[in-house]
């Protein structure tokens, strides 16, 4: 969660010190869903995610230089430049891509939970989605189409509340997103989106279910963006008194005082994570920094297939 944290807070400032260009979706205060969810993934297993897609990346494996790289659009990151901040990919570690298309993920998700079925693997793929793709018809054709199949997939709606700058309450017709798994027949579950221990009790039986041939699981994790929908984003739609009352609901702070209450940890061995995470993210911006722009002549690689 912290190296989530800190890596989004420096893609920050490098975007407001210009060396950064372009849209940047940023999942400060959601960390604790991706943590928790890849934690119990393995390489083999399939993620798809979204425009606000670093944490997924990170929590999945990828490491922070390359990562970097890639939201700087320079040739050493995971996609040479190519993909930058909304479709940033690792498939080595299983990451079939974020999205900068609301929804976008999810049917690819569906689809690399087919392809394990087919081949016999016991693969799970996880796909995680907003609040907003709740309502894209897209999603439920996914849902419906994984639960015919029985497919190896979990679906998971980050409820942070916003879809861009419409509140939740204005588009969706549920209180509890996950009461729409009803109509599929496959489970479906809310959750603390800030608290670990939650989400890992109802990730762990999914992941099971699905390796089981059981098929899809719907997890709704209720969370809050503590930034604006994108860099630039006035936020007229929120007061900052809601936004300091979630800030006092921070994932990672809740763990940390777990962790001293119940003297798992000390607080220098917590403030020494936190430390070598940025020693990290420092040793990340200047290898991105330092890594020179994609060659224009290779700018047409990979969009032609020739057999």
């Amino acid at each position: 969660m912290h190296e989530i944290r800190k890596f989004e807070e420096r893609a920050l400032q490098l975007f407001e010190k210009d060396q950064l260009r372009g849209s940047v979706h940023l999942y400060i205060g959601e960390e604790a869903i991706a943590a928790t969810v890849c934690s119990l993934l393995r390489d083999s297993d399939y993620i798809t995610s979204t425009h606000r897609g670093h944490g997924h990346c990170i929590a999945k494996g990828a490491e922070l230089a390359p990562a970097l790289a890639e939201l700087m659009g320079k040739s050493t990151g995971y996609c040479q430049g190519r993909g930058g901040s909304m479709h940033i990919a690792d498939v080595t570690k299983g990451n079939l891509g974020a999205n900068a298309i609301v929804g976008a993920g999810v049917p690819i998700a569906t689809g690399g939970a087919l392809a394990a079925k087919l081949r016999g693997s016991d693969q799970v793929s996880v796909t995680f989605f907003g609040d907003g793709a709740s309502n894209e018809g897209v999603v439920h054709e996914a849902m419906n189409l994984a639960s015919v199949w029985k497919l190896p997939v979990i679906f998971i709606c980050e409820n942070n509340e916003f879809g861009i700058s419409t509140p939740v309450k204005q588009s969706t017709s549920v209180k509890d997103i996950s009461v729409r798994s009803i109509a599929y027949d496959m489970p479906g579950y809310t959750v603390d989106g800030n608290d670990i221990f939650a989400i890992d009790e109802v990730i762990s039986k999914a992941i099971e279910r699905a390796k089981d041939g059981q098929g899809p699981t719907f997890i709704e994790c209720k969370t809050y963006r503590w930034l604006g929908h994108w860099t630039g984003d006035p936020q007229i739609y929120r007061t900052k008194e809601e936004v300091a009352a979630w800030k006092e609901k921070c994932p990672i702070k809740r763990l940390e005082n777990y962790l001293l209450e119940n003297k798992i940890s000390t607080e220098e061995e917590l403030r020494e994570i936190e430390m070598d995470v940025l020693v990290a993210v420092d040793e990340a911006e200047k290898f991105a920094l330092e890594s020179p722009e994609p060659d224009p002549s290779k700018a047409l690689e990979y969009v032609y297939f020739e057999n």
